[in-house]
């Protein structure tokens, strides 16, 4: 299995220009736990971002609408910010699941998400790292903020 992946890996990487512009970028998202980035650059401007991820022994879909920006005068430098939502699925309160259920049963959870960040592109390779806070809002199931979302994701940047 770790063949196929790095085989995979490499492939896609021959199949992509370094630039600091890429219009797809499919990456690992890691902050409290573990999760998938899938970037879609609509134009220099604007773009869309679907991150599935995990947390509390659950399952996080969101969905994002970012606006990017130059930042330090350089192409490679980004700022980027967003408003989407999400939809989370948490089997239970107990030793590892999520704190604010203390029952053991499902949960389920929508809501509104916010996106601040900082991205750099880099040109010599198809790698683009962001830093970014990704704060959000429970309208549905536990009515709640999340405000502690800091993630640092490494996608690779296919033109």
């Amino acid at each position: 299995m770790k063949k196929i992946i790095v085989g995979i890996f490499l492939i896609i990487i021959s199949l992509t220009t370094a630039q600091a512009q890429y219009k797809l970028g499919i990456g690992a998202r890691l902050n409290y736990g573990y999760g998938l980035s899938v970037k879609y650059k609509m134009n220099k401007k604007e773009a869309v971002e679907g991150i599935v991820y995990s947390r509390w022994r659950g399952l996080n879909i969101t969905g994002l609408y970012e606006i990017h920006k130059p930042a330090f005068q350089t192409p490679n430098w980004q700022f980027y910010y967003g408003v989407g939502g999400h939809v989370g699925v948490w089997r239970d309160g107990g030793r590892y699941g999520n704190p604010w259920f203390d029952n053991y049963n499902s949960s389920t959870v929508v809501g509104a998400d916010g996106i601040l960040g900082l991205e750099y592109t880099f040109r010599e390779i198809p790698l683009n790292l962001s830093l970014d806070w990704k704060p959000a809002i429970n309208l549905i199931g536990y009515q709640g903020a999340w405000l502690d979302d800091v993630a640092v994701t490494a996608r690779i940047a296919i033109k």
